[in-house]
């Protein structure tokens, strides 16, 4: 009998093992279920409300209303949602500048978000943070930073924090394809590693760095083994399927709550728009733009699921106005909420004791 249960159990650690290193474009683990109807439906509702929110900070941006930097994530929904799904209460998260989808995942205010966005004084840093700098300690999401690979080594330190407190909590640490070969990613690495830290290391490969491809940047030809060296496990996920998400981020948290140190995934995904506002995007054609909103949507796959399983179209008509009620009010929102005093710069730069 024991003997039976140790090859039981060895089978099944070698299908959990199998299941991590599942290519991309499959969901990892084959014999998964995919999401039921209720969480994907509600995946469908946040990824739409992620992708009309973008849109619409895109007009106020045109409009002159937004100012700075401003990097949108249409087309990306379904990584973050679909990790979300698979957090817990206390779970860290922590992204570079191409947030705002990150933020409203995790429960932040639409309104909030917004204003922070036209830099008035009801958004989330006052009005001071803008595009890029904001957070919020109620939803343990930790910016929203301005420097490329910066925030790694920030994610890393909170899952430092969860490791010298003994809680089970894991940090998600979200970062580009164009940041992946910076040193202090592979440093972090390291640390991870070397302490066995919570830390869910997360490569948005969008396929561009800014204007350049990921294989004129990378010798890496798989960026989920660049935990390698140091005995981090990786899994390429397709980052245009939020059920394949929420499968990868399931094995992940799981390897990370059990004590097992970091984990990494490199998740296939696409940006419609450009680097930023301000990007044309001449780099890459109409043609491979339009081939993967149509062949591709994240959020168009989602509803071909749940129409499969008889999910009628009144439904779809009520998230729709649910969402469009809810972004038009963060614009409004937005520009009727006032401009920070200016005393206003004096205040968040020393921590006073």
């Amino acid at each position: 009998m024991a003997q039976a249960a140790e090859r039981a159990k060895a089978a099944d650690k070698g299908k959990r093992a199998k299941a991590a290193r599942a290519p991309a474009g499959r969901t990892p683990g084959t014999n998964q279920p995919g999401l039921p109807q209720e969480s994907l439906l509600k995946a469908y509702r946040d990824m739409l409300l992620i992708r009309r929110f973008e849109e619409k900070a895109g007009q106020l941006y045109g409009m002159g209303l937004i100012g700075g930097f401003c990097h949108l994530y249409i087309g990306q929904e379904a990584v973050v949602v679909g990790i979300q799904l698979a957090l817990g209460k206390g779970d860290q998260v922590i992204t570079s500048y191409r947030d705002h989808g990150h933020m409203l995942a995790t429960g932040m205010e639409a309104r909030g978000v917004m204003a922070e966005l036209t830099g008035r004084e009801g958004g989330y840093s006052r009005g001071k943070g803008g595009s890029m700098h904001m957070f919020s300690k109620e939803q343990n999401f930790f910016g929203g930073h301005g420097i490329v690979a910066a925030q790694v080594s920030l994610g890393t330190g909170l899952a430092f924090s969860n490791r010298y407190r003994g809680n089970d909590r894991v940090c998600v640490t979200y970062f580009g394809d164009g940041a992946s070969n910076q040193g202090q990613v592979f440093e972090s690495f390291n640390l991870a590693a070397l302490m066995k830290l919570p830390c869910i290391y997360v490569i948005e490969n969008n396929k561009y760095g800014m204007g350049t491809a990921v294989d004129r940047s990378s010798a890496s030809r798989d960026l989920s083994q660049n935990g390698a060296p140091w005995g981090i496990p990786g899994a390429q996920v397709d980052g245009m399927d939020v059920e394949a998400m929420h499968a990868a981020a399931e094995i992940a948290v799981a390897h990370c709550r059990a004590g097992k140190g970091p984990y990494l995934l490199e998740v296939k995904t696409y940006r419609y728009r450009g680097h930023s506002m301000s990007d044309p995007g001449r780099y890459r054609t109409r043609e491979e733009v339009q081939k993967m909103r149509t062949e591709r949507d994240c959020i168009e796959g989602a509803r071909h699921k749940l129409e499969g399983m008889g999910v009628a179209e009144a439904a779809f008509k009520t998230i729709d106005d649910e969402v469009k009620r809810i972004v038009q009010d963060s614009a409004d929102f937005a520009q009727s909420s006032p401009e920070p005093d200016p005393k206003e710069l004096w205040t968040d730069v020393l921590v006073e004791s």
